[in-house]
């Protein structure tokens, strides 16, 4: 059981995403990228190193001529410039040149820490994406975006990289904790809102074997969520237009996990996002009640949180303002005509936002 996506650029081919059910073919795809008498160096974190490493490791010793790793500590607070220069540094001491590989082994926080090194170091050179989070599967390993945070702002230091090659194994979702897992459920919930009803409705009822992590239905649905991205990236590759699209649910989620703190997984804040963005939808008259409060039910279904406790809409506004996808000192918010037709709007008004954070605020 196996699937593969090309993504392209100017209807040029620029790398494959491989959906399959194991390891096998690793060592041969990797090939494919002509490495042999290259240096490759495996990132990942401390957690995902002692799930997979060692397999990783014995599958590409054989594809290259000296194999390096580099785990950092798990977690968002490390996705930052101090665990880059460490990297970097790594590499230096390592002999890496330009013609050498990164593998980013891991979710959202590996890749786009592995991806931004690899973007940067002697300006640019090139790395593979192997997700091991639905998160990463279906989103953050696809489109070259790239970027650790600074400070308290998420992802405000990046660069558009693209991957040599993505490869998802869905196997790995069988150790992935519930509340990750569930988080991954966020990003997918949103791209059939945004480009595809059908697939909504499928989502609604597929989901006891996507609960149940059924291996053929968890490809079917990476698979679909995959193509609706590569579409859009391929669209829009710097997101100056379409791709924004993509940012539905994240005007508003970034802003609370950034008042969490982070300690709100990504995902269930793109959830509460979307569901602000809903009622906004709704009270312009383009979604029904029904169908916000049937967003609602299927995000709490699919172990998302549906509410958030202890913040302050005024301080979410604060945080929403201050976001990196502000375009000349505008919100640009994404709101949903229909489910499964979304669009770009920059009139959307504090008022409106509030009211969209009474959706989720108690």
């Amino acid at each position: 059981m196996e699937h593969r996506l090309t993504v392209h650029r100017d209807q040029i081919p620029i790398y494959d995403i491989v959906l399959t059910a194991s390891f096998d073919s690793l060592a041969e795809e990797i090939e494919k990228l002509d490495v042999q008498g290259r240096r490759l160096c495996i990132v990942t974190d401390s957690t995902v190193a002692q799930l997979y490493l060692e397999e990783i490791s014995r599958i590409l010793s054989g594809c290259c001529r000296t194999l390096t790793s580099f785990v950092f500590p798990a977690g968002e607070e490390h996705k930052n410039l101090d665990t880059v220069r460490d990297l970097y540094r790594h590499l230096i001491l390592h002999q890496f040149d330009r013609k050498d590989l990164l593998v980013a082994l891991g979710g959202g926080v590996v890749g786009d820490l592995c991806g931004y090194a690899a973007a940067t170091y002697l300006r640019g050179i090139s790395f593979i994406q192997i997700p091991t989070t639905l998160l990463a599967q279906v989103d953050s390993s696809i489109g070259g975006k790239t970027g650790v945070d600074f400070d308290a702002y998420k992802n405000m230091v990046g660069a558009f990289h693209m991957p040599r090659l993505v490869y998802t194994n869905v196997t790995t979702l069988q150790t992935l904790p519930e509340e990750q897992y569930s988080s991954g459920m966020g990003e997918i919930i949103k791209h059939g809102l945004i480009r595809d009803r059908d697939y909504y409705e499928w989502l609604q009822t597929n989901r006891s074997l996507i609960f149940a992590r059924d291996e053929r239905t968890c490809l079917d649905m990476i698979r679909r969520s995959d193509e609706i991205k590569r579409q859009v990236v391929e669209n829009d590759p710097t997101e100056q237009g379409e791709r924004a699209l993509l940012n539905f649910g994240h005007t508003l989620g970034h802003a609370i996990e950034k008042c969490m703190s982070f300690q709100l997984l990504h995902g269930h804040c793109v959830g509460l996002g979307m569901l602000a963005a809903a009622a906004i939808s709704e009270s312009r008259g383009m979604l029904t009640k029904e169908e916000t409060a049937r967003l609602a039910g299927l995000l709490a279904a699919d172990g998302l949180p549906v509410a958030v406790h202890g913040l302050n809409a005024d301080d979410v506004l604060t945080a929403a303002g201050n976001d990196k996808k502000m375009d000349g000192g505008q919100i640009r918010f994404i709101l949903l005509r229909a489910v499964g037709d979304a669009y770009i709007d920059r009139t959307v008004t504090a008022d409106e936002m509030r009211h969209g954070l009474r959706a989720v605020l108690s």
